[in-house]
């Protein structure tokens, strides 16, 4: 077994709040280890509703300090991030049903308020029988609310963390279980199992884990320790069909049991639905959408539209288990969806429970601030102005980095200009290298996929299999035909 140098700080899952973590967390002068079974994203943080948002509908449950927290990020990550997080505005038609126009109204003057907003536009009316945003929906639906919050590549976000703490000295371990973890000599001895079957050990100070759904299996499985706190594992499924609107808006319908659903423009010409609020007692690697899902986001949605969406549109689903901390809710919409930390023991464990991508970055910080008192010399939180890798542009300003690509690089199509700034930013140049055409840019797999990209997410972010690239460090993955897929694995051979 492999014995490797002793670190401050072994943090257990390569999610959204393992990476943010393990990036905080080196950039404050610890030593990390950042630990993933599976890889990077695999779990919740690719299977989100891509949205960096205060949550609206939280205001109902009076979790007004999560909202405040997430509106304020929303700014953050606008400015750390423009590749992979940008505006964009909801349209919320109106359905006196479910609730008056009055409650709409006060909601969206706290959403505006509350986090002090300064670069997203504030709310407004429409008048859906003469606004272009109403031609979809139905004529009995007359008025509609708008607002502003964010999109984001939630596997991006996980990625760019992760790079950003290798690029700070953390070591970065994907396909890699933590399998053991013992308290010795005012230390913890964590082993660890990699799925080729290599074993190796390290000594650490701390703990954080970060395992999502799975984070009740490293208490008590691999840590052999217990807690208090529970997790409860909700399922959300998403289904994705054509776009059928015109504009770059999405639109929030209200259902008749009050929940939300989201449709958002999705990867160009298709529209991401979303998301359902399930119980789910499986095994969180074996989520699926089922058929009553799928009815009822369809019956959801085509409350609201002229034209049906059937069945036989949808394109592709997913399914995520959100890892909530469990307040005892009896509905699952209610449960909360703030963050709470379990600290035991000294060497401590940290555990993390619930928790949202938004907060992410908050979550990290506050993480960190639990574990200060074992830590005397830790440095500051820094992660609030500091940017993500590929974000460092000019007053956070895509479009006007997009025009400069452009300039620079005549040769790319421009769908293919804005792939690559919107995925890496400011590193396109590691990305494409010297290419001066699009034959420089090598072997062609379909769609927008090129093998310089490939060889790029293998050598940089651990990128492994065909299903790493095509379905998490970028969305070619529904853009290709099956015959793209086997060429791309037999490139690899993965």
């Amino acid at each position: 077994m492999q014995e490797l140098k002793p670190v401050d700080l072994v943090v257990i899952g390569g999610g959204i709040n393992g990476a943010g973590i393990a990036r905080d967390a080196v950039g404050r002068g610890l030593s990390v280890i950042l630990c993933e079974k599976d890889d990077l994203a695999q779990g919740t943080s690719s299977r989100s509703g891509k949205l960096i948002h205060g949550g609206l509908r939280y205001l109902e449950y009076y979790e007004f300090r999560l909202v405040r927290e997430a509106l304020i990020e929303r700014e953050v990550l606008l400015r750390a991030a423009p590749h992979i997080v940008w505006p964009m505005r909801f349209v919320l038609p109106h359905s006196p049903e479910q609730r008056p126009a009055w409650l709409v109204r006060l909601g969206l003057f706290l959403y505006d308020h509350l986090g002090g907003r300064k670069k997203l536009p504030g709310c407004r009316n429409i008048d859906l029988t003469r606004d272009p945003e109403g031609k979809p929906i139905r004529p009995e639906f007359r008025r509609a609310f708008e607002y502003s919050d964010c999109w984001v590549d939630d596997a991006r976000l996980v990625s760019l963390n992760a790079l950003d703490a290798k690029e700070r000295g953390a070591i970065v371990m994907t396909r890699t279980a933590a399998t053991s973890a013992r308290r010795v000599n005012g230390g913890w001895d964590v082993e660890f199992t990699a799925a080729d079957g290599t074993q190796s050990k390290v000594r650490a100070r701390a703990i954080a884990n970060a395992a999502g759904p799975w984070v009740e299996n490293v208490i008590n499985g691999v840590a052999g320790s217990n807690s208090p706190r529970r997790v409860r594992l909700v399922k959300g499924s998403h289904i994705i069909v054509p776009k059928f609107w015109e504009g770059p808006q999405a639109y929030l319908f209200q259902n008749h049991d009050k929940r939300v659903i989201f449709v958002n423009p999705y990867e160009g010409d298709m529209a991401l639905i979303g998301t359902t609020d399930i119980p789910y007692d499986g095994r969180a690697e074996d989520v699926t959408i089922d058929s009553r899902e799928i009815d009822y986001l369809l019956s959801a949605v085509n409350r609201y539209l002229k034209v049906a969406i059937t069945k036989d549109q949808i394109i592709h689903s997913f399914s995520g288990v959100r890892p909530l901390y469990d307040d005892n809710a009896e509905n699952p919409s209610a449960v909360t969806r703030d963050y709470v930390f379990d600290v035991t023991g000294e060497p401590p464990m940290l555990s993390v429970f619930g928790g949202k991508i938004t907060t992410y970055r908050k979550l990290a910080e506050h993480a960190l601030d639990k574990l200060k008192p074992f830590f005397p010399d830790m440095k500051a939180p820094w992660t609030a102005l500091a940017s993500l890798p590929g974000g460092d542009m000019p007053e956070a300003d895509f479009d006007g980095f997009l025009v400069e690509l452009r300039r620079a690089k005549p040769f790319l199509p421009d769908d293919l200009a804005r792939h690559y700034a919107r995925l890496y930013g400011t590193r396109v140049a590691e990305v494409i290298g010297a290419a001066e055409d699009i034959a420089g840019l090598g072997q062609h797999f379909g769609g927008l996929l090129y093998s310089c990209e490939v060889d790029y997410l293998r050598k940089a972010e651990w990128a492994l299999t065909a299903e790493d690239i095509l379905d998490r460090r970028t969305k070619h993955g529904l853009h290709v035909t099956p015959a793209q897929r086997d060429s791309l694995v037999r490139y690899i051979g993965a």
